[in-house]
């Protein structure tokens, strides 16, 4: 049966449903070369705009899983996360190497910034040496010998998702269940992964709005993953402010480091240690997630998880002294206090915004091909309930000399748009709205 690009488009634009062998067609065309960027970009519209339904799903995952090399692992405590994203969202390089300390073999294959989230390949690239383009077989010999690898997306790993990935961040298609669902799903697949933790970040600073939304992806990926007898735990987490203290590329990873210290916010802690827990658990080292929570809290307390991420950062030929020594990463060689402009309580913050402002600073891309500065951001001194006094210090911007311009129209925006207030104290939302575990029967 012969198919046509125009005529896939065309039914998907007008709500038609395609058939399982268009959409392996058009995704294998695409893979190869024989099916156009812009063209590809209009099918990401209009599964975006008309969406999918379960069947098509399933075929646009399984198109993207088998686009390359599957990894197999004899052992069956092969877990990995992932997030849909957020602002400060930064618990990889937390979770991962407290759940390798505990027996789990982690096997990362993280992405870059999609619009005003920030990447863990980016944050990753910010220590000085260290690799995420390691070939698949060091890869894969990293995770026998070290239970813990990062990698970026790779040549034979889902590479139709490789390219679509980079499509979906600058032409305003990321928000899509089926869309996020094969992207995560053929990655985590294909890495080999036979529990999957999901952080399914809900709010305004979320590509997930609300509960209902993120209950419907949530439902999409652990259908998938059922249907691929795989373990996955699905929590929904609160995104309506940024998580942790810090937004920008170094500066997250030496807040990381603060929290494999003990030394971390609370907010990014706990929810580091509960998704960790939720690894060990499904993994089978841990009869419950209680349990589990229990170990990683115990290895971030002895110190081994600080040990396997910097065991980590020297295999892939990353600087270990980073730990002891925060000069060692990138700087922004200025900073600028954003001051309160009255007195009162924080009552919401804008997080997408405050996302794209650091966007806006460099920390992350407009187009494909920008350059990441990985000193600027921010850190946030102030979030949802502080109290406030006119004058005092809400955030502190990262910056450098040649952005003072930039700095001046952020201040405003920081000041009237992004921070809200009011006179009577304000409760943060709950950081872990819901759980769910589905065990592969």
């Amino acid at each position: 049966m012969s198919f046509s690009s125009y005529q896939i488009l065309l039914k998907k634009r007008d709500g038609g449903i395609l058939e399982k062998d268009e959409i392996k067609w058009f995704i294998d065309g695409f893979t190869k070369g024989s099916v156009a960027d812009y063209q590809m970009a209009a099918f990401l519209m209009a599964v975006c705009t008309r969406g999918m339904n379960e069947d098509e799903t399933a075929a646009l995952t399984d198109a993207m899983l088998y686009s390359g090399d599957v990894l197999t692992f004899e052992e069956t405590s092969v877990v990995d996360k992932h997030s849909t994203g957020g602002v400060g969202d930064k618990t990889s390089f937390i979770l991962a190497p407290l759940a390798a300390a505990c027996g789990i073999t982690v096997p990362m294959i993280a992405g870059r910034g999609l619009g005003h989230t920030g990447g863990t390949v980016d944050k990753a690239e910010s220590i000085k040496g260290f690799n995420t383009e390691i070939t698949l077989k060091e890869f894969e010999e990293l995770l026998k010998t070290k239970k813990l690898a990062m990698i970026g997306q790779t040549p034979e790993i889902a590479p139709a998702d490789k390219k679509i990935y980079a499509l979906r961040d600058v032409t305003a298609t990321i928000e899509s269940v089926p869309l996020i669902t094969g992207s995560i799903m053929s990655k985590k697949l294909a890495e080999g992964a036979r529990g999957i933790v999901m952080d399914i970040k809900v709010g305004n600073g979320a590509f997930m709005k609300n509960l209902e939304e993120a209950r419907v992806l949530a439902n999409s990926l652990m259908n998938t993953a059922e249907r691929f007898d795989r373990h996955m735990v699905c929590m929904l987490t609160n995104m309506n402010q940024p998580l942790g203290k810090t937004i920008g590329n170094s500066l997250e990873i030496i807040e990381c480091i603060d929290v494999l210290k003990g030394n971390g916010p609370s907010d990014l802690t706990e929810l580091s240690l509960e998704l960790a827990g939720s690894m060990v658990h499904i993994g089978g080292k841990a009869s419950t997630h209680e349990e589990g929570v229990a170990m990683v809290t115990e290895a971030m307390s002895n110190g081994s998880g600080l040990k396997v991420f910097r065991e980590m950062l020297e295999n892939q030929g990353g600087l270990g002294d980073v730990i002891e020594d925060y000069s060692l990463l990138p700087q922004a060689k200025c900073t600028t206090e954003v001051p309160a402009p009255r007195d009162g309580f924080v009552s919401g913050m804008n997080t997408r915004n405050i996302g794209l402002h650091c966007v806006d600073l460099g920390g992350g891309r407009h187009v494909a091909e920008d350059k990441i500065d990985f000193g600027v951001g921010f850190t946030i001194h102030k979030k949802v309930g502080d109290k406030v006094i006119k004058g005092e210090s809400l955030l502190t911007i990262h910056h450098n000399e040649d952005q003072s311009e930039i700095v001046e129209g952020l201040i405003k925006e920081f000041t009237t748009v992004d921070y809200s207030f009011s006179d009577a104290e304000t409760k943060a939302d709950p950081l872990i709205y819901e759980k769910d575990i589905r065990w592969s029967k």
